[in-house]
């Protein structure tokens, strides 16, 4: 499959630091973003879509509590005719205790990957998300939740949650773990899962990151047992006009087997899903305008290589439609550092000669 793409995004919002101040943004209390793309895939129509517009709001009380919250607004509309959502992705109090030991509960998001805790366009070449942070790590993630963070010594950082899990009966062979997100909403708390993640950021320039998350998620049949553990890698440096990312992320899933039939004798129709999922992103770019000035184009190059049946439980054979590649190469002109206008073109492809790749 063929994409062609590009977006206008802007970003007034500058998502506090995973681990960082007390402040709030530098454009006061309330700030936000917009994504607005127009696709252009093999076989279909042109798309415009107003992808994304999001609310940011803050509030410290003192130099030690504070308030951030994070509301979204998808495809423009929520309606019955549309796929349109009004999400609430954060919504947490920060107790700012020292710097290598804080405090913080409510709406999260977990701490796993590159773009899950910081998605602004202008963090990301290219006008879709990585197919790797959307398959393999559901990004956007997030869910009711508690936990610590700070900045070490070294230059390392972290952070660790207890927070809600993922319900199992909503796994699928195409989008993996995705549709099992339970979002805050009246979500079943019988188990709960940990997650952490802890970062390098101690040379300019470079961040490397490892994050892990783990829980049962076999709530919705009892007699069924079910698990998931993600591990996941990644880095980022720059230097000068040359700038290096990379991901991987495995998933192992336990009690799949069971699982798929259980779903079988309720609905007739298996949900196929894998005990092993796995992806991997290389995504080289060139800015042509060097920093310090304010106006840069990038131009990038990224490869991702993504499996949601990598292994499958006995009894059950994998799709290749469902082993994917991806070819992105496309350029970002940022007028201001938090505006990034985006262009791409993107070759998908899987391994079946039947059935077409994803349309993003």
């Amino acid at each position: 499959m063929l994409l062609a793409g590009c977006a206008a995004a802007a970003s007034a919002q500058q998502t506090p630091e995973p681990a960082g101040d007390a402040a709030t943004s530098r454009t006061g209390p309330i700030s936000g973003y917009m994504d607005f793309h127009v696709n252009d895939a093999q076989h279909a129509d042109p798309v415009l879509d107003f992808h994304r517009f999001v609310l940011l709001f803050t509030h410290s009380f003192s130099e030690r509590v504070r308030f951030v919250s994070e509301l979204e607004l998808e495809h423009a509309v929520v309606s019955p005719e549309t796929d349109g959502e009004l999400e609430l992705e954060q919504a947490y109090v920060d107790f700012l205790i020292s710097r290598p030991f804080n405090l913080r509960a409510g709406m999260v998001l977990a701490p796993v990957g590159v773009i899950n805790e910081r998605h602004e366009p202008p963090v990301f070449h290219g006008v879709e998300r990585p197919f790797v942070e959307t398959l393999i790590i559901p990004t956007t993630w997030f869910g009711a939740g508690a936990g610590v963070h700070g900045e070490l010594r070294g230059g390392f950082r972290y952070r660790a949650y207890a927070m809600e899990t993922l319900d199992a009966a909503r796994f699928s062979a195409d989008e993996g773990l995705r549709e099992g997100r339970q979002k805050g909403a009246e979500a079943n708390g019988r188990h709960v899962a940990g997650t952490g993640r802890v970062e390098y950021v101690g040379t300019p320039g470079l961040v490397l990151g490892a994050s892990v998350w783990s829980g049962d998620t076999g709530f919705a049949f009892p007699r069924v047992d079910t698990g998931v553990t993600l591990a996941e890698a990644d880095g980022r440096w720059r230097v000068g006009e040359f700038a290096l990312r990379g991901l991987y992320a495995h998933v192992f899933l336990d009690g799949m087997e069971d699982l798929n039939r259980a779903v079988t004798r309720i609905t007739g129709v298996s949900p196929n899903v894998a005990e092993q999922m796995r992806g991997f992103y290389l995504e080289g770019s060139y800015f042509i305008v060097p920093r310090p000035a304010p106006r840069e184009v990038a131009l990038f190059l990224r490869y991702e290589n993504f499996d949601t049946q990598y292994r499958m439980p006995a009894g059950f054979a994998p799709l290749p439609a469902f082993d994917r590649d991806a070819w992105i190469l496309g350029a970002t002109w940022f007028p201001d550092p938090d505006v990034a206008v985006k262009v791409d073109y993107t070759v998908l492809r899987n391994r079946s000669t039947v059935i077409d790749g994803p349309n993003s």
